[in-house]
């Protein structure tokens, strides 16, 4: 799209709807194409957890190759696989994982969810057995997912002390330049006993977090971070510590933790964040 039209639809307030509706029957073809495609490969192997269609195949991501150089450098856990999207239902590997854990590790009835940038699988699920907040600093993005989606910046949410009593924010702090500040803010908005679940790309052969933070070059930001919207790469331990600033006692599940979900397709090497406010 023409940068000066984008720019104008936004001023008016509809670039954003518009584009959701696009995107909506881009992924409504792209559902009755996979479902053709990979009609053969179904009956055994892995299954959605969410639709629950089963296949021996899943469908694959992986990085283009003007941004592979970065990621295969510093062998970023970014969610790219072999078996990455269910051909049935579009689901991605990440959400599967989440929802995974979550129907594992977490009781959601009555509790009250902040689900932010929310994924529509994931968003669904959640709702059946919870309240749940949505919310995004552009909530006309996710508008085709949730029509009350909030707008809020997670370094400044617009929520009260103590209000969730868990948070889903699936890769958001490597986009925000702040993060450390966005990571307080979820603390300060999670109950007591709380859990937040705040997945991250990380790397484990870094020596350090690479990060600009005031970057503003999609070109470089693809070529240093793999994506031309992420500010940094993080390393595990730093990660984690950053988590441990903020007020949170993190419990990392290892891939040896999760190796009971392979069966819903999740990505081997991932990891996954308990990040808990303490009672």
């Amino acid at each position: 799209m023409n940068e000066s039209l984008k720019a104008f639809l936004k001023r008016a307030g509809i670039y954003h709807g518009l584009h959701g509706r696009y995107r909506m029957f881009l992924l409504w073809l792209t559902i009755k194409r996979y479902r053709q495609r990979y009609a053969r490969y179904q009956g055994s192997g892995f299954t959605c957890n969410f639709c629950n269609a089963t296949y021996s195949r899943f469908v694959p991501e992986w990085p283009d190759a003007h941004i592979a150089s970065a990621i295969a450098q510093h062998e970023v856990i970014a969610g790219y696989d072999e078996h990455v999207y269910c051909p049935n239902c579009m689901s991605k590997n990440r959400e599967r994982l989440i929802r995974a854990v979550i129907a594992d590790r977490i009781e959601l009835r009555g509790k009250d969810v902040l689900h932010f940038s929310p994924e529509k699988n994931l968003f669904r699920f959640l709702q059946t057995q919870a309240s749940v907040v949505t919310a995004d600093i552009s909530p006309g993005y996710y508008l085709t997912t949730d029509t009350n989606v909030k707008q809020a910046d997670a370094t400044s949410l617009n929520f009260a002390e103590k209000s969730f009593d868990l948070i889903v924010a699936n890769h958001i702090l490597e986009h925000i330049p702040e993060d450390e500040k966005a990571m307080r803010e979820f603390y300060r908005v999670l109950k007591p006993g709380g859990t937040a679940i705040l997945q991250v790309p990380f790397s484990t052969v870094l020596n350090t977090t690479i990060e600009e933070p005031e970057i503003n070059d999609p070109a470089k930001q693809e070529q240093l971070f793999g994506q031309r919207d992420h500010v940094r790469i993080y390393e595990l331990n730093d990660y984690l510590r950053r988590l441990a600033a903020a007020g949170f006692e993190t419990e990392p599940l290892y891939p040896q933790q999760l190796a009971k979900f392979q069966r819903f397709a999740v990505q081997e090497k991932e990891v996954v964040f308990l990040c808990h406010r303490a009672s």
